[in-house]
C-alpha cells in the first residue's frame, strides 16, 4: 500500500511540506496497521501454546477429586517458573485393593527442567499401586524407573560424557514420601529423604512418626531389606499434612524461614479440621512471607479420614428410607 502510493499519487510526487507530512502520515498508518496486525497473530499463539501446555501439564499432574474413598482431599502446587503450571514437585493419591496409597515427592531442581524427571516417577508409581502388594514393592519399582530415566537422558544429553557415573545427570535425585492408608485407618510409610508430614486434629499438630528414613532415590541403592513403617491410626476427623520443602525453606526478605508448625496450628486451633481451609490458610501465609513468588517449587496435600461419618450417613439414609 505505502509503495503504491507513492509510485501513483500525485501529491506523493511533490517535494513540499504539506506532500512530506501527507506521505510521512500514510506510512506511519501502513507501519502501525502491520504492527497490530503482527501483535494479535503471536498474541493469539501464545495464547493457543499456553492452553495446549496447560493440558499438558494437567495430564501429567493431574487435578485431584475433592474425595476418594472416604478420604477427604485438597491439593495444590506452586512453580517458582513464571508462567509453569508444574515443576519440581509431584503428588498422587490413588484408590487401589490394598488401600489409598500416596506419593509426594521432590525433584533436584525446580521448574520446567524437572518436568521429565516428575513424568518418570509418577507414571511408574500410577501402574505400581495396583500391581504390587507391598509398599516396600511400589518404591522399587520407583527406583527402577528412575534409574532407566537418568540412563536414557544421561545418553541424549551428554553422550561424549563418559562413563554412567561421570555423567551430570548422575547426581540427580527425588526425594520421596509413599503412603498407604487402609479400611481402617492404619496408615505405613516409607521415606527416602522427604519432610515428614503433619497429623492434624482439632488444636492438635504433631509430626507423624514411624517410617525409618532412607536415602533420597538416585545417588544410592535401596537397602536390601525394606521395613514399612507403621505410623498409628488416622482416626475420623484427623488429617494428614504432606508437603515438600519448599514450604519450610521458604524465606522472607530478612531470611526467616517459613513457620509451618504455627501456621498449621492457627488453622486448627478452635475448628475441626478442613482440608480447603487449611490448604489456603497455608498458602495465603506463604505467599505474604515470601512477598508473592517463593523460590522454590510448593507443593501441599492434605487427607482427612471422613469414612465414619460417611458410613453414619449411608446408615441414617437407609433407615430413613425404610421407614
Amino acid at each position: 500500500m505505502a509503495i503504491t502510493y507513492k509510485m501513483t499519487c500525485p501529491l506523493a510526487q511533490r517535494d513540499g511540506l504539506e506532500a512530506r507530512v501527507v506521505t510521512s502520515a500514510v506510512f506511519l498508518a501502513v507501519g502501525t496497521g502491520l504492527i497490530l496486525h503482527v501483535r494479535r497473530a503471536l498474541l493469539r499463539e501464545l495464547r493457543q501454546i499456553r492452553k495446549v501446555a496447560g493440558a499438558a501439564q494437567s495430564v501429567l499432574l493431574r487435578p485431584l477429586p475433592p474425595r476418594i474413598d472416604g478420604l477427604s482431599i485438597a491439593a495444590a502446587q506452586l512453580s517458582a517458573d513464571h508462567g509453569a503450571n508444574i515443576g519440581g514437585d509431584l503428588y498422587e493419591v490413588i484408590a487401589t485393593e490394598h488401600g489409598v496409597r500416596v506419593v509426594m515427592g521432590d525433584v533436584r531442581g525446580h521448574g520446567l527442567g524437572a518436568i521429565a524427571t516428575v513424568a518418570a516417577v509418577l507414571g511408574s508409581f500410577r501402574e505400581a499401586v495396583h500391581d504390587e502388594p507391598e509398599l516396600a514393592c511400589v518404591l522399587r519399582r520407583l527406583e527402577r524407573a528412575l534409574a532407566r530415566h537418568l540412563r536414557e537422558r544421561a545418553r541424549a544429553e551428554h553422550p561424549s560424557a563418559g562413563p554412567e557415573s561421570d555423567s551430570p545427570v548422575a547426581e540427580e535425585f527425588v526425594t520421596v514420601l509413599l503412603l498407604e492408608i487402609r479400611r481402617d485407618g492404619e496408615v505405613y510409610a516409607l521415606n527416602c529423604g522427604h519432610p515428614a508430614p503433619y497429623r492434624l486434629g482439632t488444636g492438635r499438630v504433631e509430626p507423624l512418626t514411624g517410617a525409618e528414613p532412607l536415602p533420597p532415590l538416585g545417588p544410592f541403592p535401596l537397602p536390601a531389606e525394606l521395613a514399612v513403617g507403621r505410623c498409628g491410626r488416622l482416626l475420623p476427623g484427623e488429617a494428614l499434612f504432606l508437603h515438600t520443602d519448599g514450604v519450610e525453606d521458604a524465606r522472607d526478605p530478612h531470611g526467616r524461614f517459613f513457620p509451618l508448625p504455627a501456621t498449621l496450628a492457627e488453622a486448627v486451633r478452635t475448628q475441626t479440621v478442613s482440608p480447603q481451609t487449611v490448604l489456603r490458610a497455608v498458602f495465603t501465609r506463604l505467599l505474604r512471607h515470601t512477598g508473592g513468588r517463593p523460590a522454590d517449587d510448593v507443593a501441599v496435600l492434605i487427607l482427612r479420614n471422613d469414612r465414619s461419618r460417611v458410613q453414619t450417613q449411608q446408615g441414617c439414609t437407609v433407615a430413613r428410607q425404610i421407614g
